[in-house]
C-alpha cells in the first residue's frame, strides 16, 4: 500500500451551506408568521364570538314565550360583558329584527374596538334565524 495517499474526509458544513440554511429558516418565519398572527388573532377573537350567545339565548327565550312584539326591550345583563375582551353586549330591535352588538374592549393582538361582532335575528313563524350583519366590524378585518 501506498502510505503517502492522505484520505480526506468531511469535518463539518462549509460556510456556504449553514448561510442556505439560514436564508431558508428566514424564509419560512416571514411566511409563517403573518399567518400564526392571524391565526392567533382569529382565535382570541372567538371570545368575542361567545360573549353574544347568552344575549341570543335571551331573545330566543323571550320570542317563543311572549312573542316577538313583547321582545322589543330585552335588557343587558352585566355578566355577558364579563370576558376579558368584551366591553360591551347590548340587544336592539329593529322592526322584526333583534340586533346583538358585541363591541371588543381594547385593541389587543390584532383586534380593536373597531371589531365588532353583529349578529341579526329575523323573526319568521316564532323561531328566529340569526346570520351575521353585513355591518360587522370583524368581516373588514377577517376575525369572523
Amino acid at each position: 500500500m501506498n502510505s503517502n495517499l492522505k484520505v480526506s474526509r468531511h469535518q463539518g458544513f462549509t460556510l456556504i451551506e449553514l448561510m442556505m440554511v439560514v436564508a431558508i429558516i428566514g424564509i419560512l418565519a416571514a411566511v409563517a408568521l403573518p399567518s400564526y398572527q392571524a391565526y392567533a388573532a382569529r382565535a382570541s377573537y372567538a371570545e368575542v364570538i361567545t360573549a353574544a350567545m347568552p344575549a341570543r339565548t335571551s331573545v330566543e327565550l323571550c320570542v317563543q314565550t311572549r312573542g316577538a312584539a313583547a321582545c322589543s326591550d330585552i335588557p343587558s345583563q352585566a355578566a355577558w360583558s364579563a370576558p376579558e375582551l368584551v366591553e360591551s353586549v347590548e340587544i336592539s330591535r329593529e322592526e322584526n329584527d333583534f340586533l346583538i352588538t358585541v363591541t371588543p374592549s381594547e385593541v389587543r393582538g390584532g383586534i380593536g374596538a373597531a371589531d365588532t361582532y353583529l349578529l341579526r335575528g329575523v323573526v319568521a313563524d316564532g323561531s328566529i334565524n340569526w346570520q351575521l350583519d353585513g355591518a360587522a366590524g370583524c368581516i373588514a378585518s377577517n376575525l369572523c
